[in-house]
């Protein structure tokens, strides 16, 4: 069984869709932080304890898969979601290689975000989403 997500910590250097999306994680009942950046994520990090961390890949200076190294290198336990509005099959498998556990697309559908939380949740042992829906 994993871990339950209580906490969840935002990365997005888009204003509005770190707002709409904490939003509407902290209407689903989680406790929200949220980082306009890799690199105050990871001072919030190191500070804070959260369960999920939800990345975009695109952002200025410490872009979201430099980021997701540094997540990996120093905090390998912790799960990450990484999102993306320009996404391909290579940056899937960058993101996937360097321990994402899943890659969604902007706009982020409520309902395909809880269903990989649950994913989480049951460590793991729900069916995967497929590919095809994740990359457009």
């Amino acid at each position: 069984m994993g871990q339950k997500i209580e906490s969840i910590l935002i990365v997005d250097d888009e204003e509005n869709a770190r707002l709409g999306l904490s939003k509407l994680l902290a209407h689903e009942g989680y406790e929200v932080a949220s980082a306009a950046n890799g690199q105050e994520a990871l001072e919030y990090l190191r500070r804070s304890k959260v369960h999920l961390v939800i990345s975009d890949i695109n952002m200025p200076g410490m872009n979201g898969l430099l980021f997701l190294r540094e997540l990996n290198r120093n905090y390998p336990s912790l799960h990450v979601i990484m999102i993306t509005a320009y996404g391909g099959v290579e940056s899937y498998l960058e993101a996937m290689n360097y321990g994402a556990f899943e890659y969604l697309h902007k706009p982020v559908k409520l309902e395909e975000l809880k269903s990989v939380m649950r994913k989480l949740t049951n460590g793991g042992s729900s069916e995967a989403l497929p590919i095809q829906n994740n990359l457009h």
